[in-house]
């Protein structure tokens, strides 16, 4: 015990004070909010679906942040943009079926063509960021194809800005049916299933593909080592590409699944869910593919119950817009109390 007093030194100190802090002060929110008893069961129902459904989302967009890093051991800040040109492209072939009344008419054929767009766009947009952006810098310092990633961020932005206008357009509203009672008062709407199933489906077919198929096989081997992989008879390059083609479709589902949540995308609406994708990638361990799932899952119910439940009971006024605060909060804290994640960062070896 001593010793490791001995080796405490006043920064330590200062953060285990705010770590404290904000415990605490989530704790008294916390049982004042439930003290007032302000809303009701149902209400809190209706947030930790909506939290599942949102973090569905994060956890399809940080899945391609942690593919990524897994094989190249870079971030790639450009996947919020792969992530926004699925969902845009995807608008406009929802918008074509919804003026000829074809969406309504066959909501389920209309959805698989939509997601079948987005995911195709964002695919080949990925490919192409990685033949061209990033693999001449396959071996330059690390810090130059992150500089890489990040213009290559903005050029797609500003692309599908010139190319498609600045303003928010609409997704035409999908007739899915009433919401769905599930006893005791609680009901649930068909678009959160919808979001809710797509997501599993696709994560657990990702987390099969990588651990049971040979293409996966080769993904973790040449995660473990590239070279080693290329004398094994592995087609590193062609394995790199699928990797970045994996992440990518992903990303469009997750994509079109926001749309037709929010019913709105813009040019700029990959940005925030990006950088909180990012986020949950980190919180659950960057490089884990059970852990972006995880991270994903629980900071959308963080961000979807934690304004309520830990701000309104102390005063807060509006606190429901304060939960990017408590989302990247959680991130500044992961990254000094547990810079692994939840699951641990999944590296064969330190790379610096």
């Amino acid at each position: 015990m001593k010793e490791k007093l001995g080796r405490l030194d006043w920064t330590d100190v200062f953060l285990w004070l705010i770590g404290a802090s904000i415990l605490a002060l989530v704790i008294i929110g916390s049982i004042a909010t439930l003290i007032d008893n302000k809303y009701t069961s149902r209400q809190w129902f209706d947030f930790l679906i909506f939290g599942v459904a949102q973090g569905s989302v994060y956890a399809l967009i940080a899945l391609g942040y942690t593919l990524v890093y897994g094989i190249l051991r870079m971030i790639n800040f450009a996947h919020s943009e792969v992530y926004m040109s699925g969902a845009f492209t995807g608008y406009f072939v929802a918008h074509a079926m919804g003026q000829s009344g074809f969406l309504n008419a066959n909501p389920v054929v209309g959805l698989l063509i939509i997601f079948a767009v987005g995911m195709s766009v964002s695919t080949l947009i990925a490919i192409l960021l990685e033949r061209i952006a990033y693999r001449p810098l396959r071996r330059a310092p690390r810090l130059v194809p992150l500089i890489t990633a990040i213009g290559a961020s903005f050029f797609l932005q500003y692309t599908f800005r010139g190319l498609f206008g600045s303003q928010n357009r609409a997704y035409p509203e999908i007739d899915l049916g009433e919401p769905w009672p599930i006893g005791g008062g609680l009901e649930i709407q068909r678009v959160q299933v919808l979001v809710i199933v797509a997501a599993a489906v696709l994560m657990m077919g990702l987390y099969l593909f990588v651990q049971y198929t040979r293409t996966g096989k080769a993904m973790r081997a040449v995660s473990e080592d590239k070279d080693v992989a290329a004398l094994m008879g592995i087609d590193v390059d062609g394995i790199i590409v699928r990797t970045f083609a994996l992440g990518a479709a992903l990303a469009g589902a997750a994509g079109v699944l926001y749309a037709l949540m929010f019913r709105q995308v813009s040019f700029f609406m990959g940005f925030v869910p990006g950088i909180k994708a990012f986020t949950a990638a980190v919180l659950g361990g960057i490089g884990n593919i059970p852990g972006a799932m995880l991270g994903g899952i629980f900071l959308g119910i963080f961000e979807s119950v934690g304004p309520t439940l830990f701000l309104e009971g102390i005063g807060i006024p509006a606190a429901h817009q304060l939960k990017d605060v408590i989302a990247f909060t959680l991130l500044v804290l992961i990254l000094i109390f547990r810079p692994t994640g939840i699951l641990g960062e999944r590296l064969s070896k330190t790379k610096a």
